[in-house]
């Protein structure tokens, strides 16, 4: 089956839904897959940081602490996890990752159309499954009632 699930995460609520999720796959896996955590940090430096030279922002350094914690999580949890934190378009940062880091299969949450710029520019979802050649699983969210929290939920 799956040797390297990427697991987009946007460090919101949404995060928890695809966890979960993954967290039974990767352990039906046979010799249990291994999670690649992702995190695409769109912001102004975030997209320009390589070009300008930046330093990390305190978002990205947000972000990174944020996506480092779950991959500590997990792999206490016994899953093979590591965290990536890249800039710029999510849906082809996310791609590009997908392909570089030698995954087979792109898993993210989804919350349906958040108004007038999903429907005008699209979502990164379906940007993504436009984009991407590996196949992508899109588990719907609602949004938990309860603060997010990466840890089980059980």
């Amino acid at each position: 089956m799956y040797q390297r699930i990427l697991v987009p995460v946007e460090h919101s609520a949404y995060d928890q839904v695809i966890l979960d999720h993954i967290r039974k796959l990767a352990r039906s896996c046979s010799n249990g897959a291994s999670i690649v955590l992702i995190h695409v940090a769109d912001g102004w430096a975030a997209r320009n940081i390589n070009q300008l030279d930046l330093r990390e922002s305190e978002e990205m350094k947000s972000d990174r602490e944020y996506i480092e914690a779950i991959a500590d999580l997990l792999e206490k949890e016994g899953y093979k996890a590591e965290a990536i934190l890249a800039g710029g378009d999510p849906a082809t940062e996310i791609a590009a990752c997908g392909d570089r880091e030698k995954c087979d299969l792109i898993a993210m949450a989804t919350h349906g159309h958040r108004g007038l710029s999903d429907v005008l520019r699209g979502s990164v979802a379906s940007e993504l499954r436009h984009i991407s050649m590996l196949p992508v699983l899109m588990v719907r969210a609602k949004l938990p009632t309860s603060p997010p929290n990466p840890g089980p939920t059980a």
